[in-house]
């Protein structure tokens, strides 16, 4: 096998349809892979559309078509030799032609395209001759879908399940409408003789004892056929331990034949587990193609890819409660820490492997183990899951189907079958990949948004998640799970279970956000919940950047800029609301901004703490979003320019190994809900010690004190009753509840030495909170500051360094700090840039919740629907000093 890629020397020109007058005619340097877009951007024929109001400036691209071109010089084809060209990614709708003859045409960005080049050869003197891919309109080709089998519904007004393209590229409500076409993934040429190989899938199972493991090699190769008489072709594996030694086996591809197996045997095997469950090794695993026997064989082909062995099972039994869904890797059950994945740039050619290296880096900041890649946007990159196998992330990848009907017609069930079989074979080698989903919210669409109407018996997809998509797992992937969608409840019809029934299987929460106040995620006790999540603003600093008005100023809520960047129905309205009843709503856009972000981070809290308090019934929890592909309003917790959002301390501080937090059970006797703390332990050892519990006042003069015996077991979860004298206030307005322990041994912590849980009886538009209640010292260090807040005067809530505003790269190592009277802490800022002592010690830069007591408006007697009069907001002091992972690139 001779591979040669083929990235240099194309060209870009626009073919036809509203292209403006500067753009026709123009031919400009492509680059490959890449993108349209990105080539404009390049050749300044386009003004970057993530910022200001300039994505509706390329709206026209949506209807374009585009020509790369460049030349192919390939000497004929040997005797018996095969010369193909292969295009890993389309984007999307092409034709691709060599010297004027066609040799395919694609309309699938998610697969691969491989195409024979020697009759074309054969008919060139010298092998010198044009490639050209020839672009359509995907917008345009799905129309004429919806024309030739009828419209299909879906979450958004394009027909977006008609075309296989990246669903987000057509808009969403966090995501630009710029709908890429181009050369998108590598290309390249290559020559092989005999065979190749086409598929290698090593499938690890794990013996219930944990004492042995065993690798079946599933080796599918592409005979060349034009070998006069075939013989029998051999694999030899090699799997090589991460400490050294080496196992070897051997197979034989017979004659005729175009796969086998290989096995190889493993006792005492290095695991793989989850990060905060173990270390996760991996083992170099080569697969080689020889022609002939063992003895005579010469290598044609070679395959080379790390491996982890583990078993994973999600167990889906049914109890008192409903049906579990419930992650399972060596036997071992795991709380899935999760969130939602979406393609880290809108233009995904830009994407590094750096660059996702610092948002994993991130996702294990906040203390995930999970990230789930969303159906609306792509089967990932290598490199993306060789990180997560690297540190120990899970991965759950639906396939890519989102918020739509999907036709089953031909050719659509044909290319669903062909881009399914490619990526569940891709990526069997990652042991990061522990389940397959069917897509998103498809199935709860099916029966609650008026589809059933709409599609008067057309067809919609159920054929893919019910048969198709389960049916290549069990032959391509047995030892991965799958579920039918998300949410789905595990083996329920569809007119017996609700699909989005919390108490069966995976459940999506979006009443919250939409409709109801984020008090009420506490109002159901979901099996899994894998989606749920509120919005907040990126960082002044991003905004500062991308989201200006015509004077150059920060555009506020109700600029066209601002608008533009903030894709979410009544999005303004929702989170008008959402603040009203807890931290009511400044006039001033500053706060509002400072406002907006904290309350996203409070509402996410707040379920999370609900969720972890409830395992093992409720056995995950996967927040909506981790990241943005552009600088935008949206529900994630970095965003577009990589700066972390106070909704990423919260992920940190409510998904950390151990935690206390004051939840509501029913009592015993009386049946009614009663305060308790609930100490979550989600490490491999006991959390012993005792909690010291006080209920003071805002100002710090103590009302009540015990002490509580902590004996909390791994991975489980201590309820602790509260005495009487600590459970109700005197004065719910001016009174609240801390309770204190040492975080023990057996955390991944680092020099964190005590865990904090501050709970308030009234929401922050009812306490008597001082407004200027710290007092803080900013020290110059090497690296950057020492700001430390001296005795609180008062409490102190969800005191935030917004140090963006002064350096977009500067990092802290804590947030969102919640402190009793008379407590202290220290916040490092690691900055080069000097001089910013008097900015880091008050606003806008140093927040608390506090301050907003001076501007939000009077609030409401009355609440928003479904809210309550309890707050909780807890976090975990004695961080480490460790800085946001990543910066800015």
């Amino acid at each position: 096998m001779h591979a040669t890629d083929l990235h240099g020397g194309w060209s870009l020109l626009a073919t036809g349809g509203p292209v403006p007058d500067a753009i026709v005619g123009r031919t400009v340097p492509a680059t490959v892979p890449g993108t349209t877009h990105t080539d404009l951007l390049a050749a300044d024929l386009i003004a970057d559309p993530y910022l200001r109001l300039n994505e509706t400036e390329v709206a026209w691209m949506h209807r374009a078509q585009w020509r790369y071109e460049r030349e192919l010089v390939v000497p004929p084809a040997e005797p018996a030799e095969r010369v193909d060209i292969v295009f890993e990614g389309l984007d999307t709708v092409a034709t691709v032609s060599l010297g004027g003859q066609i040799l395919g045409h694609t309309a699938n960005q998610h697969r691969t395209f491989r195409f024979d080049l020697r009759a074309a050869l054969a008919s060139v003197d010298g092998g010198r001759m044009p490639l050209t891919v020839d672009f359509a309109s995907a917008l345009e080709s799905a129309e004429s879908e919806v024309a030739r089998l009828g419209a299909r519904p879906a979450a958004y007004d394009y027909p977006l399940g008609m075309v296989r393209k990246m669903a987000c590229s057509f808009g969403w409500d966090w995501g630009p409408d710029l709908q890429t076409a181009g050369i998108w993934k590598p290309v390249r040429l290559e020559r092989w003789r005999v065979a190749r190989l086409a598929s290698v899938r090593p499938l690890v199972t794990v013996t219930d004892d944990l004492g042995a493991a065993r690798v079946q090699v599933h080796v599918d190769v592409e005979r060349s056929g034009l070998e006069p008489d075939p013989a029998p072709l051999t694999l030899v594996a090699r799997l090589t331990r991460p400490g050294g030694g080496v196992t070897e086996a051997t197979a034989v591809v017979e004659t005729g034949a175009t796969s086998a197996v290989v096995t190889l045997d493993v006792a005492q095997p290095e695991l793989w587990w989850p990060v905060g469950y173990g270390d996760h090794p991996l083992h170099d695993l080569t697969v080689e193609l020889m022609n002939g026997d063992a003895s005579t064989a010469t290598s044609i082909d070679e395959w080379q890819h790390r491996i982890g062995l583990r078993s994973v099972r999600v167990d889906t039994s049914d109890d008192e409660f409903g049906t579990a869904f419930t992650i399972v890797v060596n036997g071992t059950p795991v709380f899935a820490k999760g969130a939602n994945w979406i393609p880290d740039d809108h233009l995904l050619t830009r994407i590094t492997r750096e660059q996702l290296s610092r948002r994993i880096g991130q996702a294990l900041g906040a203390n995930l183990n999970l990230l789930r890649v969303w159906g609306g946007g792509i089967y990932e990159s290598e490199q993306f899951y060789e990180l997560c196998d690297e540190t120990g992330i899970m991965v759950w990848q639906d396939f890519l189907l989102a918020c739509a009907a999907y036709p089953e017609e031909e050719p659509h069930r044909s290319e669903f079958e062909a881009e399914a079989r490619e990526h569940v074979a891709r990526l069997t080698a990652h042991p990061s990949l522990v389940l397959w989903n069917g897509g998103n919210e498809n199935l709860w669409g099916f029966m609650d948004w008026g589809w059933q109407e709409e599609l008067q018996g057309r067809t919609w997809g159920h054929f893919y998640y019910t048969e198709l998509f389960p049916a290549i797992i069990a032959e391509l992937a047995p030892t991965t799970p799958y579920a039918d969608g998300s949410p789905y409840s595990p083996r329920a019809a569809l007119d017996i279970i609700h699909p989005n029934d919390p108490d069966h299987g995976t459940h999506h929460q979006w009443e919250v956000w939409n409709r109801i106040d984020y008090t009420q995620y506490r109002s159901e006790i979901p099996r899994f919940c894998s989606e749920f999540g509120f919005q907040g603003p990126p960082a002044w600093h991003t905004m500062e950047r991308a989201m200006t008005n015509a004077e150059g100023l920060v555009a506020t809520k109700n600029d066209p800029v601002w608008l533009l960047h903030q894709k979410a129905d009544d999005g303004n309205g929702k989170l008008d609301r959402g603040l009203e009843p807890h931290l009511g709503v400044p006039t001033d856009f500053t706060d509002w901004h400072w406002a907006t972000q904290l309350n996203q981070a409070r509402a996410v809290a707040h379920a999370l703490t609900h969720y972890r308090s409830w395992w093992p019934r409720t056995a995950g929890a996967i927040v909506w979003q981790l990241n943005d592909c552009w600088p935008v309003t949206s529900w994630a917790a970095i965003d577009g320019d990589e700066i972390v959002k106070p909704l990423w301390w919260a992920l940190r501080s409510s998904f950390a190994d151990r935690l206390l937090t004051v939840q509501t059970r029913p009592d015993p006797v009386t049946g009614e809900p009663v305060p308790v703390l609930a100490a979550v332990n989600d490490t491999g050892s006991p959390w012993n010690g005792e909690v010291r519990m006080r209920r003071e006042s805002l100002g710090g003069a103590l009302l009540a004190e015990t002490s509580i015996v902590l004996d909390a077991a791994p991975r489980s979860v201590q309820l602790l009753g509260l005495p009487p004298e600590l459970r109700t206030p005197d004065d719910r307005t001016a009174e609240v509840l801390v309770a204190e322990t040492s975080l023990g041994a057996g955390t991944t912590s680092g020099s964190a030495t005590m865990v904090r849980d501050v709970h308030c009886w009234a929401p922050d538009t009812e306490l008597s909170l001082h407004p200027d209640a710290v007092t803080v010292d900013v020290e110059v260090v090497e690296d950057g500051y020492q700001v430390r807040v001296l005795a609180a005067r008062g409490l102190v809530k969800d005191l935030t360094l917004l140090a963006d505003r002064l350096d977009p790269a500067a990092t802290v190592d804590q947030a969102l700090v919640t402190l009793p009277a008379g407590a202290s802490t220290t916040i490092h800022v690691r900055s080069a840039v000097r001089g910013l002592e008097a900015a880091l010690a008050t606003a806008p830069v140093l927040r608390t919740a506090n301050d907003l007591t001076r501007t939000r408006t009077a609030p409401e007697p009355t609440r928003a629907e479904g809210s309550s009069t309890d707050e909780q907001h807890g976090n975990l002091t004695g961080l480490d000093p460790h800085p946001a992972v990543g910066s800015r690139p």
